[in-house]
């Protein structure tokens, strides 16, 4: 077969939901929701735009349980019925032209910045190391209590997404944040029932998945997106990654997301950062990785070797011939998609037509080290791109990061906020 009928092919979920092609559009920050947290017209114009661009699956930027734990300024935010309508606006138009459209929910724990919340809450209380520190706050640990009413958070907003008119949902168990934090040992210090040995700590990803499914019912499809690791000694290793993604396709998740990293070691974004395991700060992957295309598919075919519950892995596909081979090789039943997009909302039906892509995904450096190295503007840039096709305007590939980030800068003393950078994420 050529990519491009690899790519074409439709894929049937063990649930029965059908996605109609194997182009998966990972979740990315937009930032596009009111102070409300409602949705936008912007969000509207942007995953219209994606919708019509061809992609299959489309997961949307991380999306917040609880208005008082944002992950950054202008999440959406879902908790109750005060913003329904727009939602339903979002998803139809998310919708369109049999797209498949999932709602990335999240909760932030203690990756946020300053001043942003009240107070950040996590498993344990656990610093960010030093040069984070003047960034993020030391949350205060979770009492069992705060920690059941999240779950409970998680579930009501998974039902609200399915009568908003989405096609389903994805918890985001990976990059940092709650639930992630709550897999991995260095964040996760408790003793009780949510901590101190690897079944403990899946307690909560798994309390989640039930509370949803409790929700949504068994034909409504609720992935996640996972770390393979959080490549911080002492944290969430492959061998509990492979361990977490066995149990929870025994608790009956529809789709895992294979992705890695955190804001501390951003090995989403295809850097390693200090404190990596193998690695310095600043220091790329290997070319061998490079050459596969995918960041994270060795990973991938440990764990279809594990379970039968259908995978997508995001980062680092450049070619139609790469994201083909990734599947045929049976490692993954979809590509996973982001950055390419915010360049090239269309790139999809180039894509299924045999064509490349017009514009290639590229590191994003300002030439200021420590920015660079944290992975900053690889968010900030994209983000912009983002908001320009919600604003109905075309993207801009050589816009200069460095003027993004003074802009940026501009921004935030003009608004005189006194906290950390906000736009750090990737979905």
């Amino acid at each position: 077969m050529t990519p491009q009928a690899v790519l074409a092919q439709p894929f049937t979920l063990p649930n029965g939901a059908v996605i109609k092609n194997r182009l998966f559009k990972s979740a990315m920050s937009e930032a596009l929701g009111t102070r409300q947290g409602a949705a936008t017209p912007e969000l509207v114009r942007l995953y219209g735009a994606w919708a019509d661009g061809g992609v299959g699956l489309c997961v949307t930027g991380n999306v917040m349980v609880d208005r008082r734990a944002l992950g950054e300024p202008g999440n959406v935010v879902i908790e109750d019925e005060r913003f329904l309508a727009e939602l339903q606006a979002w998803a139809q138009a998310a919708t369109r032209h049999g797209t498949q459209c999932w709602v990335q929910l999240n909760h932030p724990g203690k990756q946020a910045p300053k001043g942003l919340n009240r107070e950040n809450i996590a498993p344990s209380a656990v610093p960010f190391r030093a040069e984070l520190q003047a960034f993020f706050p030391t949350p205060r640990e979770m009492t069992d209590a705060e920690v059941r009413e999240v779950i409970a958070r998680f579930g009501k907003a998974a039902g609200l997404v399915k009568r908003a008119g989405f096609t389903g949902v994805q918890i985001h168990g990976a990059h940092g944040y709650l639930v992630s934090q709550f897999l991995s040992p260095h964040h996760n210090r408790r003793s009780d029932e949510w901590g101190g040995t690897p079944e403990k700590r899946r307690h909560f990803v798994l309390a989640v998945l039930a509370a949803m499914r409790e929700q949504v019912g068994p034909g409504f499809p609720i992935g996640i997106k996972l770390n393979s690791a959080d490549f911080q000694r002492g944290g969430f290793t492959e061998e509990e990654s492979l361990d977490t993604i066995r149990a929870l396709a025994g608790a009956g998740i529809d789709l895992i997301e294979i992705s890695g990293g955190t804001y501390e070691a951003p090995a989403m974004t295809g850097v390693k950062a200090g404190g990596a395991a193998g690695g310095q700060a600043g220091e790329p992957l290997k070319d061998s990785t490079r050459q596969r295309e995918a960041y994270f598919l060795a990973f991938a075919e440990k764990a279809r070797a594990a379970v039968k519950t259908p995978l997508v892995v995001t980062g680092g596909f450049r070619s139609s011939q790469g994201m083909a081979e990734a599947i045929t090789s049976g490692a993954v039943d979809f590509v996973g998609i982001a950055r390419a997009l915010a360049l090239e909302p269309d790139v999809p039906q180039r894509l299924l037509a045999g064509e490349q892509p017009r514009e290639q995904v590229r590191p994003i450096k300002t030439g200021i080290g420590f920015i660079d190295r944290m992975g900053l503007m690889e968010v900030t840039w994209y983000t912009g791109q983002l908001k320009r096709i919600g604003r109905g305007e075309a993207p801009k590939p050589r816009e200069l990061p460095l003027w993004v980030f003074l802009k940026y800068i501009a921004k935030q003393a003009g608004a005189g906020r006194k906290k950390a950078p906000t736009r750090l994420r990737a979905g």
